[in-house]
């Protein structure tokens, strides 16, 4: 028997880790390529931030690519001891269906307990350090901020467009002032401008040349008859605060990136929506790896069943599985702000499917 369980487990972590290397090379890396490739290339941007971004989204994605990866494994692996008649020849020699499985278990669960490791502590820590990376590149190096022929809206309160840009110079720049109803109260036009960096006190300084200014109406801001022209003026400094961007991102939490006592803290909100939304997020962190439990249980029989040895297959039964599990928890993170419909219990309800269908189909499977 521990032969059986040697090659089980063997077979079933080399197809795990190969699942993991290519969905997540898929999923993930080529989402962050798509993503971060013109902003590598128009704005100058450090490889080491690239790399940086990829090693925080990495830890997120693992929380998805590990159930997927065991299920698709799960699949190959069985598939295969189907097609090749070994799982006929074992049962033959009074070798169970459930015990054969035993070592899949043990994977499972370990599986569980490093998902449940990811989403309760490692991917919040990496979300919240993703979306001060904005910040950090800005305070690092500001000028990578800035691309030719792009609009740069992370400063809160402004949108800037530059036409060109070539090092800290910049051609035809359009500043847009902001109210609080993202209208533009204010519009500078500027033929040329140059960049400077004054990171003691923790602001870009935008000197503009040649450059005019458009004032629309305070009482009445929407009537294009009512804008003025401003002055123009040869030289200007325009002073943007690298502060206002990090308290941007300081008054925009994302609940992906609180940690659990975070979130516990919300439950004390007087906002039922806010209180809902916690909820939801902590119940989903804690139902989402056992996923791997949910897919064990349901991929044996699905794996023997097919009686494929084909990897195509089993990929394509791993998506079709996988996609329908991954709806649920969709649907339930989209109603999260209702409380009238408990989305906090939603959350739960692919796992208790999959695994009711799945003893189902296994005990069936074990009694024939």
């Amino acid at each position: 028997m521990k032969l059986i369980d040697k090659f089980v487990s063997r077979e079933l972590l080399v197809n795990v880790l190969f699942a993991i290397a290519v969905l997540s090379l898929v999923l993930v890396v080529g989402n962050i390529f798509r993503k971060l490739l013109p902003l590598l290339v128009n704005h100058d941007v450090p490889v080491e931030y690239l790399l940086a971004f990829i090693a925080y989204v990495f830890p997120f994605s693992l929380i998805f690519t590990i159930p997927w990866g065991l299920l698709t494994a799960i699949l190959l692996v069985f598939g295969r001891l189907s097609a090749d008649n070994e799982l006929i020849a074992l049962r033959a020699n009074g070798v169970s269906v459930p015990r054969v499985a035993v070592s899949l278990a043990v994977i499972a669960l370990t599986s569980t307990a490093l998902c449940l490791w990811l989403t309760v502590q490692v991917s919040p820590a990496a979300q919240k350090k993703l979306r001060s990376t904005i910040f950090d590149l800005a305070t690092r190096d500001p000028m990578a901020l800035f691309g030719s022929d792009q609009v740069i809206d992370q400063f809160p309160g402004r949108k800037i467009y530059v036409g060109k840009k070539d090092g800290n110079k910049l051609e035809n720049i359009t500043v847009f002032e902001l109210d609080q109803k993202s209208m533009p109260m204010r519009v500078t036009f500027a033929r040329t401008g140059m960049l400077e960096a004054d990171l003691e006190n923790k602001r870009i300084l935008m000197h503009l040349y040649n450059a005019r200014y458009q004032q629309r109406d305070e009482k009445d801001p929407a009537d294009l008859r009512k804008i003025k022209d401003g002055i123009s003026m040869s030289e200007g400094t325009l002073p943007i605060s690298l502060e206002e961007l990090y308290e941007k991102e300081k008054k925009r939490p994302s609940r992906s990136a609180m940690s659990i006592e975070q979130l516990l803290d919300q439950l004390k909100s007087e906002s039922t929506r806010a209180r809902s939304e916690s909820r939801t997020e902590i119940n989903k962190r804690f139902s989402f790896p056992f996923a791997c439990v949910a897919f064990a249980i349901i991929g044996v029989p699905l794996g023997v069943t097919a009686h494929r040895r084909e990897t195509s297959i089993g990929f394509a039964m791993g998506l079709i599985v996988a996609v329908a599990y991954f709806l649920f928890v969709i649907i339930a993170d989209t109603l999260r702000g209702n409380p009238k419909v408990h989305p906090e219990l939603l959350i739960w309800v692919p796992n208790i499917l999959f695994i009711i269908l799945g003893a189902f189909l296994f005990r069936r499977l074990a009694r024939q």
